[in-house]
């Protein structure tokens, strides 16, 4: 079993899932395809939960299990993830007679936030086989229990305590809080320098001052890109420079992750690093006809879009050549400027729509001060005094 991407002919991808002999699993197809299209889900997100799904359907052939009546073994499939390393869960591993793993013998091979996403993947795919009738009722209570508003703060009951029923995934991983994992200011201004060109310099500024992921990025259109004090002229009320991130099909697989737009505040660093940008991007003829804001300007073929997976290349190619320790990530970069607006005293609701987060959950953990803040934070604190002034 293995994820497997798709393209339709008007050019938009999704993934599916092919079993031992190239086909597509006809259940786990509907199910994606139901997530892309019918949810207006990213391609990202069928990407994941393909993933997800092969893994799963891989435990069952290898244990010979049925995946329709599989959920009853679920805490069974945790454990498998969690520590079947690549020769035990990976595609060339022996398909016949799987390995099923108790207790910690083995070290773990899978954090709880990756098994929790592959747990919300699975079972979104066997409620899909359910309301499709393809797997037996019962699948929903081995994956879901029932409960009631009674235990729920009473603060959070309403008016009908007791009256309505939401259903608790059964099985979930606890993920343990840690810091957000963000690109230092030294490691940004490190990248910088190390760039060749100004739209290299654009792009490491467009995460790290603006916060976008790689896939916003990669869809910017020029038309989106309101630099001016003013734009009511283009019929846009947003005051000040900024950027509409807008969720479109782009042919360069580029996606929006919020299905809401929002437009981005830009600083006067962004705005003349566009600017830089703009005159580089004049010198080359093939480069003017696109309408995307960020193109192949050295590498064929010239004018066309960026990819999203060209912006982890060249963040690696920054990394080394800037000689960093560690390789920072794009998302490390949009965690640093989360960071940095909290610590400007941004409030949790602006970094929220800042980062168009659809949960506050996502924002929260920008919340959680690193350990140099809480230092900072008690040395501001006054030292205590005796009442005749003198020093404990």
């Amino acid at each position: 079993m293995r994820a497997f991407p798709v393209m339709l002919p008007s050019g938009v991808r999704y993934w599916t899932v092919l079993d031992e002999d190239l086909a597509v699993v006809e259940g786990a197809d509907a199910f994606l395809r139901q997530v892309r299209f019918g949810r207006d889900g990213a391609e990202s997100t069928s990407k994941a939960y393909a993933g997800g799904i092969a893994l799963f359907l891989r435990w069952c052939r290898r244990t010979g299990r049925d995946w329709r009546t599989a959920a009853a073994d679920f805490g069974l499939f945790m454990t498998w993830l969690r520590h079947a390393p690549k020769e035990v869960s990976g595609l060339d591993a022996d398909p016949v007679g799987g390995e099923v793993l108790a207790g910690p013998g083995r070290e773990p091979v899978r954090g709880a936030r990756r098994i929790n996403a592959v747990l919300t993947a699975v079972r979104g795919f066997l409620v899909h086989a359910v309301t499709a009738g393809e797997a037996p009722r019962q699948v929903l209570a081995q994956l879901y229990e029932l409960a009631d508003d009674l235990d729920l703060p009473l603060e959070a009951r309403g008016e009908d305590a007791g009256m309505s029923w939401r259903m608790r995934a059964r099985h979930r991983l606890h993920e343990p809080e840690e810091p957000v994992d963000r690109a230092s200011d030294e490691e940004i201004v490190a990248l910088l320098h190390a760039c060749l060109s100004a739209r290299d310099r654009l792009i490491v500024l467009l995460m790290a001052r603006a916060g976008l992921r790689r896939g916003e990025m990669c869809g910017l259109r020029r038309s989106d890109v309101h630099l001016m004090p003013d734009s009511r002229p283009l019929g846009c009320e947003a005051r000040g420079a900024h950027l509409h991130v807008i969720r479109r099909d782009n042919s360069n697989g580029a996606w929006a992750k919020s299905r809401r737009q929002r437009a981005v505040p830009v600083d006067f660093l962004l705005v003349q690093a566009y600017d830089q940008y703009v005159f580089e991007r004049a010198e080359i003829p093939r480069a003017q006809a696109s309408d995307f804001a960020l193109i192949n300007l050295f590498r064929e073929p010239v004018g066309a879009p960026m990819r999203p997976d060209a912006i982890n290349d060249l963040i690696t190619a920054l990394c080394s050549r800037a000689g960093l320790e560690r390789q920072v990530t794009p998302h490390q970069l949009r965690h640093a400027y989360g960071s940095n607006v909290v610590d400007a005293g941004g409030t949790i609701d602006e970094v929220q729509e800042l980062l168009g987060h659809a949960s506050m959950r996502s924002t929260q953990v920008y919340l959680h001060p690193d350990p140099a803040r809480l230092r900072a934070a008690i040395e501001r604190v006054p030292s205590p005094r005796r009442m005749d002034g003198a020093a404990w």
